[in-house]
């Protein structure tokens, strides 16, 4: 239980990956007062628990409507999971993440905290599959439980993160920054080769028995 709660947190962290958002909400909240910055970070941190909850709560009725498997989901969710570290590892913003119209756009905005913060920078593609698929794994009440406590711990520390974040950025600069996402990268990596290597487990008998 300790072992996939903690699983649970680093990969939903490893994905929502509030470090690499600091330099974006920097600039967009460039002219904002102090207060304003607090509320924006708050509303981002509380909209990208809800999405995360939402997706969790209703991943298996959306995968079951659309007839995927939760195999194949995984697997797919693994591939999107390792495109997204390769770019930490490479410590450069990702294109799964946010587009620079998207980001340019949320530069004009009077509230950048739903868009392009909560979603899709805090919460996107990567974090939502992460989530589902953390509940595919998850057997018993107490162990979903357990995905959502994660969800909410993840935006509590989002929230304290993007609060302290002029700070962050000036105690660690540049390089120091480059190394959290690069040792973010490497973990996410290996959580998303491990949901490949869960849906090839769950996939592979039935293309076997097919074959035959």
């Amino acid at each position: 239980m300790i072992a996939f709660a903690l699983a649970a947190f680093s990969a939903i962290f490893s994905v929502v990956d509030p470090l690499g958002v600091v330099p974006v909400y920097i600039a967009m909240t460039a002219a904002d007062s102090k207060e304003h910055k607090r509320r924006t970070a708050m509303r981002a941190s509380i909209t990208m628990a809800m999405a995360l909850a939402v997706f969790a709560a209703s991943g298996e009725y959306i995968l079951h409507f659309f007839g995927i498997s939760i195999g194949s989901f995984r697997i797919a969710g693994g591939v999107l999971l390792f495109l997204l570290a390769v770019d930490m590892l490479r410590a450069q913003p990702s294109r799964q993440r946010t587009t620079p119209e998207e980001e340019a756009e949320g530069m004009e905005k009077p509230d950048v905290s739903i868009f392009p913060l909560a979603i899709p920078m805090l919460s996107g593609p990567g974090s939502f599959a992460t989530v589902m698929v953390l509940m595919t794994r998850a057997h018993t009440i107490l162990e979903r439980g357990i995905v959502f406590i994660a969800i909410a711990l993840n935006a509590i520390l989002a929230f304290a993160i993007l609060i302290g974040a002029t700070v962050a950025e000036k105690r660690l600069g540049k390089t120091g920054m480059n190394v959290l996402h690069r040792v973010m990268g490497l973990l996410l990596a290996a959580i998303a080769v491990q949901f490949v290597v869960d849906g090839a487990r769950d996939v592979l008998p039935g293309i076997v028995n097919t074959l035959h």
